[in-house]
Parts: structure tokens; sequence; C-alpha cells
């Protein structure tokens, strides 16, 4: 059997990843830090929850640490959202505790100035979203996290502006659950002789999820999930939905119903995010509902449900969803709903596992048997529809908003509900300026419906 002193790393790091819990390194880490450690090229694919953060930041923390500590940044990691980044570093600084390097993290949607005042400072190792990167040119390791994903959400252009940064000469660790053409042909010019390292076939779910889909008009979709909450006894659930506004609207009508709930997506704060996060790991919060831009970036220990309220576009998307529950190979339950205009993702979704989903029963039973349609006749998705409404009636209360805010009256602005996260203490000045920041994220999100990007995180 394999364990983590037959893979050649050094003592001080050893001892950490025993304090952290870790035993016998899984699969992807078992291949991808030999290789690592001897400075070769890696491209990595492996599923949500197999270890691929200690499989790349080992490698990292041995070979800066055998130099010492630097003064600029000689470790760059890039990963699509705040939180995969946040817990990205928070990780390095675990298994690193008992080394002399420093690690940092940067994101948009926060001050800038403290981030660039800690650059100055120094720093060994950077984990960053694609922007706010200066002076590259000393980067000797360059890792690229969840490369898929930055082709999901637009950030492959912003990947390759940062990849003309870099160094020639470099270490490149490239790891994505999935590799489609987009992704190879980044591969191929940015990798030299790579060592590959599979942890699972590509796009293949974990098999200790058991899964289930229901059958359900999308009226009746929140009633089913308060149902399913109840009979399973579940203590706490991750739920998909399609849209932010969706988000929203789940947990506004969860909390009514007496059920705790959070939303988290892009157009949030990242105060506001990390804030839902928190009360959801402390069981403060029963339910934490999420768009896309979560599906990677949450590290949630024994979540036991997952719940997707719409049906993902993309059906290796659904295999990022699940993901999130049956973590390192422990069991967990992946709950769909699916209405009769989502029958078609149903269908890819099951060609992509190569067999049906078992159907669940219940007590609302799909009645309606025809797809909505816009004026014209053409087939709509009822959901995107909605989430466009609602982005329209937020840019028409706009001015009375910024009325409000201009004036102080930040409680008067809250209560008419328009979705702006901005911290109490802020002055009338700064909180006008994230108002303005937020809307026109929403107006970005507009075009972008089905990507749900962050427009801090695309800064």
């Amino acid at each position: 059997m394999t364990t983590f002193s037959s893979l050649g790393i050094a003592e001080p790091i050893l001892t950490a990843l025993t304090d952290y819990g870790y035993e016998i390194p899984t699969v992807i880490q078992e291949k991808a830090i030999p290789a690592g450690l001897a400075g070769r090229d890696v491209l990595g694919s492996a599923q949500t929850g197999t270890g691929k953060t200690c499989a790349f930041g080992v490698p990292i923390l041995q070979r800066l640490a055998q130099k010492g500590a630097g003064q600029r940044i000689r470790a760059l990691i890039l990963t699509p959202t705040r939180e995969l980044a946040i817990q990205i570093d928070d990780n390095l600084h675990a298994y690193g505790k008992n080394l002399p390097l420093t690690e940092a993290v940067i994101f948009g949607g926060v001050g800038q100035t403290p981030q660039v005042e800690q650059l100055k400072r120094g720093v060994d190792i950077l984990t960053a979203t694609p922007g706010r990167l200066l002076d590259l040119s000393g980067v000797e390791i360059f890792v690229l996290d969840e490369a898929d994903r930055m082709l999901d959400m637009g950030f492959i252009h912003d990947v390759r502006r940062v990849i003309k940064l870099l160094p020639q000469k470099k270490q490149t660790m490239f790891f994505s659950a999935t590799l489609p053409p987009e992704i190879m042909d980044l591969v191929d010019t940015l990798l030299h002789d790579p060592v590959r390292a599979a942890a699972a076939p590509v796009s293949t779910p974990v098999e200790v999820i058991r899964q289930e889909v229901c059958l359900v008009d999308r009226g009746n979709k929140t009633s089913l999930l308060l149902a399913i909450l109840d009979q399973e006894q579940v203590g706490n659930a991750l739920v998909f939905t399609r849209t932010k506004h969706g988000a929203d609207k789940v947990a506004r009508d969860l909390n009514r119903k007496g059920v705790a709930a959070a939303a988290i997506h892009g157009n949030k704060s990242q105060t506001a995010r990390q804030e839902s996060l928190r009360k959801f790991k402390a069981g403060e919060v029963r339910v934490l509902v999420a768009t896309d831009i979560a599906a990677r970036g949450l590290d949630i220990e024994d979540l036991a449900f997952v719940f997707n309220y719409n049906l993902p576009e993309v059906p290796e998307t659904y295999i990022h969803r699940i993901g999130r529950t049956g973590r390192a190979g422990k069991g967990g339950t992946a709950i769909s709903f699916c209405d009769y205009g989502e029958m078609p993702l149903l269908r890819d979704i099951e060609k992509l596992l190569k067999k049906p989903i078992p159907r669940r029963d219940h007590n609302y039973p799909m009645e309606v048997f025809e797809a909505p349609r816009d004026a014209k006749g053409r087939a709509v998705n009822a959901d995107d529809v909605e989430a466009r409404a609602a982005a329209k009636e937020r840019r028409r209360l706009a001015p009375l908003l910024f009325e409000r805010v201009e004036g102080g009256d930040q409680k008067q602005r809250r209560e008419r509900d328009l979705e702006v996260d901005v911290a109490e203490q802020q002055p009338p000045d700064a909180v006008n300026v994230e108002v303005r920041k937020r809307l026109d994220a929403v107006v970005f999100a507009e075009h972008h419906e089905h990507a749900d990007v962050a427009e801090e995180d695309y800064v």
C-alpha cells in the first residue's frame, strides 16, 4: 500500500499532512506528486473531491522550500472562482505550516490596496483568479486548476493573457476534470512532455453516489424539495439552480417555510458569500442554494445531499454538481428535479452516464406535458425568462436605488429588495460605487445567462 512517506515528501510536509488528517494518498496524489517533485510538467484529469490541491501543492512547497523564502512570486496557481482560490490558499498554508514560505490569495470583488501591499511585502506562492496579476517574471511553477471550468466561464482568453506574462522556462501543472478539444489545444501549447495523471476516466461520476430523478412540474419543485428534506431527514443540502435569480427565489421560499437557507452566486459580494458559507458549515443554515459558480469552489465535509433544482445545459456539469457529495469516495445522494421542458437535458445526462437515472416516486407527479413557448411559438426556458424579467425590473428601479444610496438611507434601499449586498459601515460614496458595480454585474449576467459569471471574478 502506497503511503505519503513513500512518495519522497520531506518530513516537515509529512508532519503537516498527518496533522491535517491525511493518511493514504489518493490516486491522483500518488501519480502527480512524484512527477511534480521531479520538476516534470503534469497533466492531471480527476473528478472533484479527489485531492488535486494536495497533488500540486506538495510539489510546489517542497521545491520552493529547497531554495528558501523569496521576495517575489515564484509559484502561481490560477483558478476560476474566489471560493476555490481561498480554499487552495488555506490548504497550502496548512501543508506548509512548518516551512519558511509565504502564501497569498488575490481576486476581484474586494479592495485591491491590501492585496497589493501584501504582494509588495513578498510572496512565494500566489493563488489568484484571472485579473489583478502583477509582475510574474519570477514564476518558476505555474498551476492551472479547473481548466475546463475556466473554459465554461469564458476565461480562456484571460488565461492565455496570463500565460504570455510568464517566463518561457517553468514547470507547469495542468488539472482539469474533463479534457475537451479546446483544453487539449491549450495543453499542447503549454506543457512539454507531461506526465499524465488520471484518477478516473474522464466524465465518470463517483459510483458511490446514489442518484435519483423526480419528474415534476416547474411550479411544484419547491414543494417537492421541502417534502424530501423532511422525508430524508436531511441535515444539510446543496441545491443547484439554473440562474442567480432562481437561487435567490428558492432560498427565500425555503426561509418562508421555516427552512434556514442562503443563496450564493456571482452577484453576491465576497463578504456575503463567505458569510453564507460559514453559516452553512457551522450548521446555522440548513440549505445552501447555488449556481454553478460554486460547483467547483466549495469544499464541504460530510455533505450528504445534493439537489439539482434545475438540470444543467451541459451534461458534464451534472458530474461536477453531484461531486459535491461523495467526496473522496464517501457515499452521498444526488436528487434531480426534471420538468417537461428539461427532458432533453435529462436524456443528454443519461447518455453521458451510459445508463438511466432511477426515477423516484413522489406526491407531485408531472402533469404538464408541454414546454413553454414565447409569443412567436419558440420553445423557451421559463427560468431564463423569469431571470431576464427580474433583471429588467432591477434596471428600471436603478435610478431610485442610486437616489436612496446617495441620500445615505440604506434601510429603505434594502427594503426595496434589489438584492445588492453592501456592508453597513461603508460611507455613501463607497456604497454608490459598489452598487453601480453590482448593477453592471446584473447587465453583464443578462447577456451570459448560462455562464453565471461573477463580475468580480471577471475583472
